[in-house]
């Protein structure tokens, strides 16, 4: 299946004025990452992001730029307000403490796939238009 498009941000937590939560919906913004206001020190990202039709998702490629950790929950805009979220990938260490510290592996690509680290869900009938990310920035190094 071909990759699907962010329609826009729904809702975010923090960010910084040189790197603004839109750089999430232009794909092209390699070098562009989202990161949290300077003066935001809980170390959390969060933002909610909608997508441009309902999907089944298979996998997610995620660009990432210092984070060391990662939880993606999809939903749908249909769902009432108080149903949560499904967790479609549960908090995964992306940058370990000690390659912060030699300042090794802090940015690149990783790619999930269900059954693998994702995991497939087929609440809600098994297609998501919405996604919840939420980052914990235990250390910087981009």
């Amino acid at each position: 299946m071909a990759p699907v498009k962010i329609s826009h941000v729904v809702s975010f937590s923090s960010q910084d004025p040189k790197y603004p939560v839109e750089n999430l919906l232009n794909p092209d913004s390699q070098r562009r990452p989202w990161l949290s206001c300077p003066r935001d020190k809980s170390g959390q990202l969060k933002v909610e992001l909608q997508l441009e039709r309902a999907v089944p998702i298979g996998y997610i490629d995620v660009g990432n730029c210092g984070c060391a950790f990662l939880q993606i929950d999809v939903g749908r805009s249909s769902w009432s307000l108080d149903r949560p979220f499904v967790t479609l990938l549960p908090a995964t260490m992306l940058m370990s403490l000690a390659d912060s510290k030699q300042g090794k592996n802090c940015s690149g690509v990783r790619m999930f796939k269900a059954g693998k680290e994702g995991k497939s869900r087929k609440e809600g009938g098994g297609l998501y238009e919405k996604e919840r990310c939420s980052t914990i920035e235990g250390w910087k190094c981009c």
